[in-house]
């Protein structure tokens, strides 16, 4: 199975290194990486390009925003399987892209996902907190639910089926799409209990106040326009959902 992975970049010279380093010492070997650069004034793409000698295409041009990005490199993709690792992330081990492989090869799934930590910016072996997710069932949607977005690998059919992120949400074109996704009840999904990608903090829907006030404005428009029952209740659930996260 080939898989492909994804990162948008955007003056990213800071933290790009350790993303593409976590891609390129993966112990599975049919992989290629797709970098979609927003047309960086720093020295992220000669970055890249001088220290990534595994399968690579660099895509550098202006563009709409990270889900902008994301879309094009989904379209530019051709693997079997498609993965994320934004900028400022990066795979917890070497041996993540194996495991995911092996999951859907033995699950017969359309997508894998598993756990994430957030990690302070500077020291990344400090962590902030620990999303540990679950296996899915129809009703944790109800409870609030979602996978750590950066962990989640699917078919690329999947993509083919429900289309990729809309460009009307800012923030939550994620949450947008993961409700799509899951609700559809002929896709098998399986949980992978470890930590896939680690993420250092300061992610755009929590920077600040304003991006977290917008984040759930943008939540419950998902909730209304995916069907979702009782959404101020889905929101709010899901928005406490999040204390257990600096409890680990």
């Amino acid at each position: 199975m080939k898989i492909s992975i994804i990162t948008a970049t955007y003056n990213s010279e800071a933290s790009i290194l350790s993303a593409i380093k976590s891609v390129a010492v993966q112990d599975y070997l049919n992989v290629e990486l797709v970098i979609i650069d927003g047309g960086s004034s720093d020295n992220t793409v000669s970055i890249i390009k001088d220290n990534y000698n595994r399968p690579l295409k660099i895509i550098s041009e202006k563009d709409k925003g990270i889900y902008d990005a994301l879309n094009k490199g989904i379209k530019h993709a051709t693997g079997d399987i498609i993965g994320l690792v934004h900028s400022d992330d990066f795979f917890a081990s070497p041996d993540v892209i194996s495991e995911v492989v092996t999951a859907f090869q033995q699950n017969d799934v359309d997508g894998v996902y598993g756990d994430l930590q957030y990690v302070n910016k500077e020291d990344t072996s400090k962590v902030i907190r620990y999303w540990k997710s679950e296996q899915f069932y129809p009703g944790l949607l109800k409870k609030g639910w979602m996978p750590a977005h950066p962990t989640l690998f699917l078919r690329k059919e999947v993509y083919d089926k429900h289309g990729l992120f809309n460009l009307n949400y800012r923030i939550a074109a994620d949450y947008d799409l993961m409700l799509r996704i899951f609700r559809d009840s002929a896709l098998k999904f399986y949980y992978l209990p470890r930590v896939i990608t680690k993420m250092r903090v300061g992610g755009a829907s929590n920077r600040s106040l304003a991006n977290i006030r917008q984040k759930s404005a943008e939540d419950l428009l998902a909730l209304k326009a995916n069907g979702i029952k009782n959404p101020y209740k889905v929101l709010a659930r899901k928005n406490l959902s999040k204390l257990k996260q600096f409890l680990k």
